[in-house]
This record gives C-alpha cells, sequence and structure tokens, in this order.
C-alpha cells in the first residue's frame, strides 16, 4: 500500500519535476480543516492508483514552493506531468473529481504518444 510522500524543496525536483509517472500534489497546512478533511482522499488514491505519484507539500514549511506554483489558498491539489502542472483545484474536492483529471491527464498522455 502507498503513501504520500512528504516532498520538501530539497526533494520537490526528484520526487515531482523529474518524475515518469503524472503526481498528484496536495498543497496543505496543518492548521487546515479543509485539507484535514481531504486528507483521506489523498491518501486513498495514493493506496489505490499506482499509476500516479501522490505527494503532499506543507505550505507551513515550504512557503517558497507554494508562492512558485501561486498557491493562495488549501488545500490545492495540482497534477504534474513531465515536470510541468497541468491541472489545478483549490478547496475539499471528491475522490471522483481528483480521479477524473488524472484520467484527463492520462489519455492526454496517451494521444501525444500516439501522435509521435
Amino acid at each position: 500500500m502507498n503513501e504520500p510522500i512528504a516532498v520538501t524543496a530539497d526533494s520537490f525536483s526528484e520526487q515531482v519535476l523529474r518524475a515518469r509517472t503524472p503526481v498528484l500534489v496536495d498543497f496543505w497546512a496543518d492548521w487546515c480543516g479543509p485539507c484535514r478533511r481531504l486528507a483521506p482522499v489523498v491518501d486513498e488514491i495514493a493506496a489505490q492508483h499506482t499509476g500516479v505519484r501522490v505527494c503532499k507539500i506543507d505550505v507551513a514549511r515550504e512557503p517558497a514552493l507554494a508562492e512558485r506554483y501561486h498557491v493562495r489558498s488549501v488545500p490545492t491539489v495540482m497534477l504534474f506531468s513531465g515536470g510541468k502542472p497541468m491541472a489545478s483545484v483549490t478547496g475539499v474536492h471528491s475522490r471522483e473529481t481528483l480521479l477524473h483529471m488524472l484520467k484527463q491527464i492520462e489519455q492526454e498522455e496517451h494521444a501525444d504518444e500516439r501522435d509521435h
């Protein structure tokens, strides 16, 4: 069973930007009630979906990463592919919403592979 990976500024490049699979990044904070409500959804995706890497970034400890990706409110979930942010949502969202984001990115990746 996979768990979300805690990412810092030092590990961000390796864990997110150079990942070979899509990466779902949960920007969160310990003091954030909505973040705590979203956490089980993020944990479930990490546990059940092996084709995606799931990471968590504590914005209180890593404010520069939050600023770099224009995270103004938490929770913000951002989907990276090929080292680039491809989609994001802010607030508490359902598992289905996050999985729909993943599915769209996977479909785009497969379309790109067919085009090359």
